[in-house]
């Protein structure tokens, strides 16, 4: 009987395990595929990022007001990135459901996954035609080709899959009923580029509907879920057949994985981050000849002229690195994402792609003061939609609690206040700048940038001032004058007196 192993010993073993794998791996010329999924996440988190490129780049020159025309033009780009957005969120969310599936990958899978992010790479692109060019249907139409495109990738990548098995995951590899994890996850892969080849159609004669259709594509899913679910109240509720649980058991209905949410959050906010001194990097260097003709050579001179555009910077960097923070903060505490609480962190991740919209706002205040309110208006919804849908996931998430958060900052956690206060902090921020510039709109660019300086500092202080507020509470609720007692009646009072019957 051998006695308990070392600390060494366990390392060994697991050393000696992995290399088993590993050798099993070379002999089947397969390999891990967390690094190439890792690589595709950032890749696409980067181009939804990016996408916001052509609204930031809106040409408004310094002689034309910030009016009617203009707020038009900025709100359909806007809306047109949101879909954009959250389409690409679509092909990403298939993407993780297909390497569900797939455990494994060879060279030919790799070369495939390539070729779809490729593809993928294209959209901007097609989303810029589609930005310049809204009356023309040309982009619309090349932004459905690349998605149809992706998808049909994505279905080589099933079909190559199930056809050499080992590349499986060890669960549907073993499943008596492969075909049907085939066929549901070739469902889930085709769905949205079927309804982008009828939006293609669509844009040749009448590309409104295109648009809609694009729309359904984003909801599909809930709109499945919405319409089973009165299904199950109408007609009754039907147990599953026994072969689904497998199905089931792979989270292909369920929410996809958090590490995987994460890292795509994650890139997210680094490529916002990026994008905001790039345009820095553009815009804020000084040329030599006026550095010489109207500084004087004076290069200090000539950044004092940018002041404004590096205080934008910070500002928005702050808000950029503090939603983060919450983010983190949040699922650092999320044991399961539902399928509600990703969609709210891809609502909320559209408008964190946005920042750099907001930055480039606030940084036009030195230029163009006199529409300083409503650039100040409309930084101030980005970061509340924003910061808003962070608070919703929160929410979603408190309504599953059981399965989906940690103890501590469940109903009565000795974290839960502290939590609600840290997401909250920006919602309430920036709606109570933005009602001030309502109410004071000549001192609007001192609101905004008090609410910028004030958050960071908030956010330190945040732990201290939530306990002072329970506190307060906890006073308050002792100083209330205690009730009297109600006056028994006798019988009640015999009857206490007397032993409980048996």
């Amino acid at each position: 009987m051998s006695g308990p192993q070392t600390p060494e010993q366990t390392l060994d073993a697991q050393g000696d395990s992995s290399l088993c794998r590993k050798d099993e791996d070379i002999r089947e010329g397969t390999q891990s595929s967390h690094r190439m999924l890792g690589f595709s996440d950032a890749l696409l988190s980067i181009i939804a990022t990016v996408m916001i490129l052509p609204v930031t780049h809106t040409e408004i020159s310094p002689e034309q007001q910030f009016d009617k025309s203009i707020q038009r033009l900025l709100a359909t780009r806007i809306a047109v990135y949101l879909m954009t957005f959250l389409i690409v969120t679509v092909a990403w969310a298939a993407h993780t459901r297909l390497f569900q599936v797939v455990g494994k990958i060879d060279d030919t899978l790799a070369l495939l996954n390539l070729a779809c992010m490729m593809t993928i790479t294209l959209l901007p692109y097609t989303f810029s035609l589609m930005v310049t060019f809204p009356d023309v249907p040309l982009g619309i139409f090349l932004f459905c080709v690349c998605v149809i495109a992706i998808g049909v990738v994505q279905a080589l990548i099933v079909g190559y899959a199930f056809h050499f098995p080992h590349l499986l995951s060890p669960q549907i590899r073993c499943s008596a009923h492969r075909a049907l994890s085939r066929r549901h996850i070739l469902h889930l892969v085709l769905r949205g580029p079927v309804l982008c080849f009828l939006a293609a159609i669509f844009s040749l004669f009448f590309f409104p509907v295109s648009y809609l259709l694009m729309v359904t594509v984003i909801f599909l899913p809930y709109i499945s879920k919405a319409t089973s679910w009165c299904k199950d109240r109408l007609v009754g509720h039907r147990d599953p057949p026994t072969h689904s649980a497998e199905v089931f058991s792979f989270d292909l209905h369920e929410p996809l994985s958090k590490e995987r949410v994460e890292a795509f959050s994650d890139g997210v906010y680094a490529i916002v981050a990026t994008l905001l001194i790039l345009d820095i990097c553009e815009d804020n260097v000084p040329d030599p000849k006026a550095v010489k003709e109207q500084f004087r050579g004076s290069l200090v001179a000539a950044l004092g002229a940018y002041g404004p555009h590096f205080l934008a910077y910070f500002g928005s960097f702050a808000t950029v690195g503090l939603l983060w923070f919450a983010h983190h903060s949040l699922f650092l505490h999320v044991r399961k994402a539902t399928q509600a609480m990703g969609l709210l962190n891809t609502l909320s991740l559209a408008f964190v792609g946005g920042l750099p919209l907001a930055y480039q706002q606030t940084a036009a205040f030195a230029r163009q003061p006199r529409d300083e309110l409503e650039r100040v208006r409309l930084s101030c919804a980005i970061v509340f939609f924003a910061s808003i849908f962070q608070f919703a996931i929160w929410t979603a998430a408190l309504l599953r609690q059981a399965e989906t958060l940690q103890p501590a900052v469940r109903f009565g956690g000795q974290e839960h206040a502290f939590m609600f206060a840290k997401l909250a902090l920006y919602p309430c921020a920036s709606l109570l700048a933005f009602a001030a510039t309502c109410l004071l709109s000549r001192f609007s660019t001192a609101i905004f940038h008090v609410m910028q300086i004030a958050v960071p500092f908030a956010f330190l202080l945040l732990r201290l001032l939530v306990r002072l507020a329970l506190a307060s509470l906890h006073g308050l609720r002792h100083l209330r004058p205690a009730q009297p007692l109600r006056s028994q009646a006798p019988e009640e009072a015999q009857s206490q007196l007397l032993p409980s019957s048996c």
